[in-house]
């Protein structure tokens, strides 16, 4: 209590308490630039790889899902089609010097979809609407217009 009482002072919240300004440009907005980091092929596949397994999961009524021994929801899956949609559509190549494509994208989405069909088995595969997850995915990702927010369009895909 004493440590938000000596920033707080006698106010029950921190509203009224301007951040810091910040200014921030379209040109800062479209740097892809990563501190002592890059984008990279693993990254893509990653982002692929868990929006696919949690759009299926969440296709099937799970709002939340083990992925890799970490608790997935929405917000995980939406940072992956978010940076992959600003790579493709800001053409970034990755450190390994390959470009993010549609082709790309649709490449890994097949591995990594016939990857989990083995891993699970086909009638877990097919029941877990997989191939539609997929399809949202990409059509998220290639859309020339960022969609708001994934869940939306993927309303209209539940039974």
């Amino acid at each position: 209590r004493q440590a938000f009482d000596a920033v707080l002072g006698e106010e029950p919240n921190q509203i009224s308490a301007p951040g810091p300004t910040a200014v921030v440009s379209a040109e800062a907005l479209l740097d892809f630039t990563i501190l002592n980091g890059s984008v990279t092929m693993a990254g893509v596949r990653t982002n692929v790889d868990v929006a696919i397994q949690y759009l299926a999961s969440w296709l099937t009524g799970n709002g939340a899902v083990a992925i890799y021994n970490l608790m997935e929801d929405a917000a995980t899956a939406e940072i992956s089609r978010s940076q992959l949609w600003q790579w493709l559509h800001n053409r970034v190549t990755t450190a390994e010097g390959v470009a993010i494509d549609v082709a790309l994208i649709e490449s890994i989405a097949n591995e990594e979809l016939q990857r989990i069909a083995e891993a699970i088995g086909e009638q877990a595969f097919q029941e877990g609407r997989f191939d539609e997850a997929r399809h949202l995915l990409e059509s998220l990702v290639i859309s020339d217009v960022f969609i708001e927010f994934l869940t939306l369009p993927a309303y209209q895909l539940i039974d």
